[in-house]
């Protein structure tokens, strides 16, 4: 091995780590030594991870390396020797899974769910479970009962949430790529606060079979990753149908007007609305730069309206609430589990708000009310999308902010999911695209939004702004 992978100036890619292991620069082997020395010496500080599967790891890596001489296996195997870590919502076989919370802290499923086998048949090697907002519920990371993830940037910030400990693994160098879910923006905000890449899909587009849910008609399976190529590669891999979540099917990329109409080029949409007030200076600058460049390179920027953003934030936590006390209603602590006098303090909000909105003499109020509302804002999208190929948008209201910042105030949190709630009522896909670091020292970007099932169109736009800027992914030391 000519570098440990850890020491290099930049993070290797897939491509490049299956190139040099096809070349023989390293080994498998040699990679999992690299990842989990970066464990051992920076996860105390950070709290990434849950669990560390090392033995598992080694025993992929094993495998791969005496598989890898097979002139067919790395053509069959898009992820191969592809370092994972896994949010610890995704139940996988003999490996404990708690969602972030005492409830289920002593819970070893006894099967894995569908991402993680495709990613499994397709060469990915396991290194561990990641630490997330106890349920997925949070924007900051501050949530877990085991402990706030820390931003490797700067360890007395937040990095995001809720798919913290994913994001943070990636950016602190611990895994190549890893997964999460995104439910409310806990892949975009903090993939956006991390400095890495995060693709929130299409609602439909990934099975959630095997992932501990949320809000069911909002969970969609994201990942992160160093480069925008990396997580079209994890996208790739594991879209589509497999008979056992009946919101997914198979489909066929989107093509953007420029791909249909030669004369046409690719438009930007600006929605009005979201710098409308309340957003950071900082943050509005760096997406008016982000802006500039796309015209630089000849993609048109229009303004358009999306009228009803002032609902998001309330028609979510609504919807959001409603279905969140549903699915938690199955934790009894009498098939598994510990009772529901260990569920956490911002579950306990969620389930209390959740099972008002559905009461009785409430449920038309406040939950069928937000659904017509909801149906409103998809058409706001759709209307969008009949003149635009995608809308550009901040992530985050604000910068990354301290650990404890925000903490005493719910309300606040809440709001800050303004620009990345949308995406998750209307079902459409959302790509976290890094870019420059804020005056505080932790990253921060912007999002890209499409139509359903326009993952590729995203990917395009966003590999054309990195090409542009020259940019080149880094490891958090």
């Amino acid at each position: 091995m000519k570098l440990p992978v850890t020491m290099m100036k930049t993070p290797l890619t897939i491509k490049e780590t299956q190139k040099g292991l096809l070349e023989k620069e390293f080994s498998a082997v040699e990679l999992v030594d690299s990842y989990l020395s970066e464990i051992k010496k920076k996860d105390k500080g950070l709290n990434a991870f849950m669990t560390v599967t090392e033995d598992e790891a080694y025993k992929k890596a094993k495998y791969i390396d005496n598989s890898i001489l097979k002139a067919d296996f790395f053509e069959s195997h898009s992820l191969f020797g592809a370092v994972v870590a896994y949010k610890d919502l995704f139940l996988t076989k003999g490996v404990r899974t708690t969602a972030g919370s005492r409830v289920l802290s002593s819970y070893v499923p006894a099967y894995s769910g569908t991402v993680v086998k495709k990613m499994e048949v397709a060469g990915a090697i396991m290194i561990g479970k990641t630490n997330c907002d106890a349920w997925a519920h949070g924007a900051s990371g501050e949530n877990s009962d085991y402990g706030p993830t820390k931003n490797p940037w700067n360890k007395e910030y937040v990095p995001g949430g809720s798919s913290s400990g994913s994001a943070v693994a990636v950016s602190a160098g611990m895994s190549l790529i890893s997964v999460g879910t995104d439910t409310g923006g806990s892949v975009r905000q903090p993939a956006n606060f991390c400095g890495v890449v995060g693709l929130k899909p299409t609602y439909g587009a990934i099975s959630r079979y095997g992932v501990i849910a949320m809000a069911s008609s909002l969970d969609t399976v994201g990942s992160f990753g160093h480069s925008i190529e990396d997580v079209e590669t994890i996208f790739n891999t594991i879209k589509g149908e497999d008979g056992r979540d009946a919101t997914v099917r198979n489909f066929q990329a989107s093509s953007s007007k420029s791909q249909t109409n030669s004369k046409s080029k690719i438009t930007i949409g600006v929605a009005k609305e979201y710098f409308a007030g309340g957003l950071d200076k900082e943050v509005e600058n760096n997406i008016n730069e982000a802006i500039k460049i796309y015209k630089k390179i000849g993609i048109d920027v229009k303004e358009i309206s999306l009228p009803h953003t002032k609902y998001t934030v309330p028609v979510y936590y609504i919807v959001m609430s409603g279905e969140v006390s549903s699915n938690l209603g199955r934790f009894d602590g009498i098939r598994y589990g510990n009772g529901r006098d260990t569920f956490g303090a911002e579950a306990k909000r969620r389930i209390m708000l959740g099972t008002y909105v559905l009461s009785a003499g409430y449920y038309d109020a406040f939950y069928l009310k937000a659904q017509k509302v909801r149906s409103k804002i998809i058409e706001d999208f759709d209307n969008a999308f009949s003149q635009i190929d995608a809308i550009i948008s901040p992530v985050f209201p604000t910068p990354p902010f301290k650990i404890g910042e925000k903490s005493d105030d719910p309300l606040q949190m809440y709001l800050a999911d303004v620009y990345t709630a949308g995406a998750n009522l209307a079902g459409i896909p959302g790509l976290s695209v890094p870019f420059e670091f804020s005056k505080k020292g932790p990253p921060m970007g912007f999002q890209l939004l499409g139509p359903r099932f326009s993952e590729n169109i995203l990917f395009d736009i966003g590999k054309k702004f990195h090409k542009e800027v020259g940019y080149v992914p880094s490891i958090a030391k």
